[in-house]
């Protein structure tokens, strides 16, 4: 690919980099905030009531999986970031071939073809 091909994938990696840490920042700091109508953050009268310690359980696992994504997505964006940088980007990491221009306006960080990433998910299982 030439500069003038990958430019438009860089700004556009860019700019979701710059998401990604602005939403990575918000989930930190909801992670940090107390849960709740009071302002110790209960959700009851009742010092330590059960449900808002299952409410608080759940709402700490669903941004722990959030903050886990976010964070998983975010590296993959620095390694197609990496990848412009060492002339790399736009090619398989499995077979060397060329990623269709269709799939990287898809994912923009995609390091796979379509082929290597369909055999590479079933392997895994996944």
């Amino acid at each position: 690919m030439t500069k003038a091909e990958i430019d438009p994938y860089r700004r556009r990696l860019l700019a979701l980099k710059r998401r990604l840490v602005g939403d990575l920042s918000e989930l930190e700091e909801e992670s940090l905030r107390p849960v709740g109508g009071e302002p110790s953050g209960g959700l009851s009268d009742v010092p330590v009531h059960p449900a808002d310690l299952a409410s608080d359980d759940y709402e700490e696992e669903v941004i722990l999986g959030l903050l886990e994504n976010e964070a998983q997505l975010l590296a993959e964006v620095n390694d197609a970031l990496d990848r412009i940088g060492r002339g790399t980007f736009g090619r398989c990491e499995n077979c060397g071939r060329e990623i269709s221009r269709a799939r990287l306006e898809a994912l923009p960080y995609a390091r796979y073809c379509i082929r290597c990433a369909q055999k590479l998910q079933a392997d895994t299982g996944g």
